[in-house]
């Protein structure tokens, strides 16, 4: 009867083990998930951030551009 009981509690712990592996097993896919997840958002800010910082010097051309046509029209049209 004692080894009886002893299997019946080392059959609850192998279940015991089995759910805790699912559920870790569970917990690491989300957390690889997330991870991934992470990785995607930094990659795609740092492509915004490139992106914004090319399209401001693109702006900042633009209003170079404006003043030179500025000058040249205020020339013109005072002569």
């Amino acid at each position: 009867m004692v080894l009886l009981q002893r299997g019946t509690v080392m059959a609850k712990k192998d279940k015991l083990t089995e759910v805790s592996v699912k559920i870790g097993a569970a917990l690491g896919k989300a957390d690889k998930q997330a991870h991934l997840r992470a990785r995607q958002f930094a990659e795609a800010s740092k492509v915004t951030k490139e992106e914004l910082q090319e399209i401001s010097k693109q702006v900042d051309a633009l209003k170079k551009q404006l003043a030179k046509t500025t000058q040249r029209l205020k020339k013109v049209l005072s002569s």
